[in-house]
């Protein structure tokens, strides 16, 4: 393993939701009580293990997430890889548009959640880019080359997933220096920011402006 399994066990990489889509089945050890589906455990440190050799053998990594909580480990990512983060909103056109000011040609492509970071694998599908993901129990895989079945919600997770991915391509690459980083450096422990006025999109998994509902007369 590349890890303990009490690693993977305290940073929550194994839980899932309580919804399981078909293509994931095959990634579940069982479904708890309170309905939660469970990760098995050796199938995530495989899928961790081929990830970490196939995003080695490209020069060009491109890493995005929309998602607040995976901001700070995607950062670390790109700084320990060598390769380019794009945290936020991921803007239509990056990968397609030459005109566009921040355009970029990627050699591979990772995302933290198919759902939420639908548009860059649009354009990567388009540009036939190489699609690796981190795929919750409730994602799905259409469109993705490579499936890393985890819980790409939890900030502990998402810390230790991106620590160990860097730590194995730096190995992979053949770095002849040690690896500088710890599971700290991408790990984010402030507490997320309150943002008034504006309403959580669950589907989206970020904020959206929403106009308040008009009054009944």
């Amino acid at each position: 393993m590349l890890t303990e399994k009490t690693d993977y066990l305290t940073a929550g990489i194994h839980i899932g939701m309580k919804t399981c889509n078909q293509y994931m089945k095959e990634y579940v050890y069982k479904v708890r009580e309170d309905g939660l589906a469970v990760f098995n455990l050796q199938k995530v440190d495989e899928r961790l293990t081929i990830a970490a050799s196939f995003l080695a053998s490209f020069e060009k990594i491109l890493v995005v997430s929309r998602k607040d909580t995976a901001a700070k480990s995607i950062t670390t990512f790109a700084k320990a890889t060598k390769s380019t983060a794009i945290s936020g909103r991921f803007n239509p056109g990056t990968l397609t548009n030459p005109a566009y000011r921040d355009f970029t040609e990627p050699d591979v492509v990772f995302v933290v959640d198919p759902l939420i970071d639908e548009q860059v694998i649009v354009e990567a599908k388009q540009k036939r880019i190489p699609i690796v993901a981190l795929c919750g129990t409730f994602n799905s895989a259409k469109n993705v080359d490579l499936v890393l079945p985890v819980n790409n919600n939890g900030k502990k997770s998402l810390a230790l997933i991106f620590f160990l991915l860097a730590r194995e391509i730096h190995k992979h690459r053949g770095n002849k220096e040690d690896f500088s980083y710890e599971l700290k450096d991408f790990l984010d422990e402030r507490e997320p920011k309150s943002q008034p006025g504006r309403h959580r999109d669950k589907r989206r998994g970020d904020y959206a402006n929403r106009k308040p509902p008009a009054r009944r007369r």
